[in-house]
């Protein structure tokens, strides 16, 4: 069984991991996974694991063997080790050396004890957020959304979204599955400064369901994706939340060979590195282009230079600005230079100190 789920892992290929790994593999960086938990005793994920809370009111109230399968699923995506005899069989993942925070959020679907959970367990997720970004998490995946509240998002929620980015931590999300029945608006992908990623199938073409809105930023594989089941066993499954998670991973990758990038830095690495980009540039269906571990890391590269004198972005971030519109701010700033120059010399050594901002 293991054999074959290493064999069924169509995305190393796809996200050219063999040859990403020789640059990083994400040691150091710490993934926290935002989910309904993950199972510390999977063969995959042994030694792979740091606990966290439990944050959906229902602790003590169910096995620990019993957690997660959805939560294990989406950890052995990012940080999958795999196992037997020279670790080949099983489930790889996308940032094999880095370890992964379990932060129980929500319960599966189908759950009885959804029904029966505290109050106050709707603001898990917003929670979750500040309590990664408070124990040292360099990424946050959350492979989530579609639930209560998810179509409109929480000030909560945005405000930890923003904490989150502010103590350096890189948040990605999936875009939702959403696409075939109404293709509303998600979160936390839609949150400011969350990199929220859509589903293509193996031929790199987005699939139905996945969302497509104005606020996906690339897409990666999310069809017939192998990954870790709740106890030791392997499951086949579709969505945008695999997608996710394997972006989450690729900015692992980035954070391990680069720990000096900020979020917004990791971002335009993981946009800027990526294969079938639109024609022109962003479209709803495949943001800027299908996630790619190798040239994202290039990417990282190229942007992870000396810090200048340039502002630095805010936390509600976008693409950036287009390549070269740098000339036309040069160009000002050099008729500006000699604009004043004249004035020094009309008004005869007069000074006129300019405002800072």
């Amino acid at each position: 069984m293991a054999t074959a789920a290493r064999a069924g892992q169509w995305q190393l290929g796809a996200l050219r991991l063999p040859e990403a790994w020789r640059t990083s593999r994400g040691e150091g960086v710490l993934v926290a996974v935002l989910d309904t938990g993950v199972n510390a005793h999977h063969p995959d994920l042994r030694g792979a694991v740091v606990p966290g809370p439990d944050l959906t009111g229902t602790e003590g109230r169910e096995r620990e063997a019993a957690w997660g399968p959805h939560g294990t699923a989406m950890a052995s995506l990012i940080a999958g080790r795999g196992h037997g005899d020279g670790r080949k069989g099983g489930v790889l993942g996308v940032a094999p050396a880095a370890a992964v925070m379990s932060i129980r959020v929500t319960l599966e679907n189908g759950d009885p004890l959804r029904g029966r959970q505290r109050p106050g367990w709707r603001d898990a997720l917003a929670k979750g957020i500040r309590y990664a970004a408070d124990h040292g998490a360099d990424v946050i995946s959350m492979s989530l959304g579609g639930g209560s509240g998810a179509w409109e998002g929480s000030a909560a929620e945005e405000e930890a979204v923003q904490y989150a980015i502010g103590k350096g931590a890189v948040l990605v999300a999936s875009s939702g599955n959403d696409g075939q029945a109404g293709n509303r608006k998600n979160f936390p992908a839609a949150y400011p400064g969350v990199i929220a990623v859509g589903a293509v199938d193996r031929r790199l073409k987005v699939t139905a369901f996945s969302n497509k809105q104005d606020y996906v930023s690339v897409v990666a594989p999310g069809t017939e994706i192998v990954t870790a089941d709740g106890g030791d066993s392997y499951v086949v499954g579709d969505g945008t939340s695999s997608a996710a998670a394997m972006v989450a991973g690729i900015a692992a990758l980035i954070r391990s060979a680069h720990p000096g990038l900020s979020p917004y830095h990791v971002r335009m690495a993981v946009e800027l590195g990526t294969r079938k980009r639109p024609a022109d540039g962003y479209s709803p269906a495949y943001g800027h282009g299908v996630a790619n571990a190798l040239l994202a890391l290039r990417e990282a590269a190229r942007l992870d230079v000396p810090a200048s004198g340039a502002p630095r972005p805010g936390p509600y971030f976008g693409a950036g600005p287009a390549p070269g519109s740098r000339v036309p701010v040069v160009t000002g700033m050099v008729v500006l230079a000699v604009l004043m120059s004249a004035r020094v010399v009309l008004r005869q050594g007069g000074r006129r100190r300019e405002p800072t901002t």
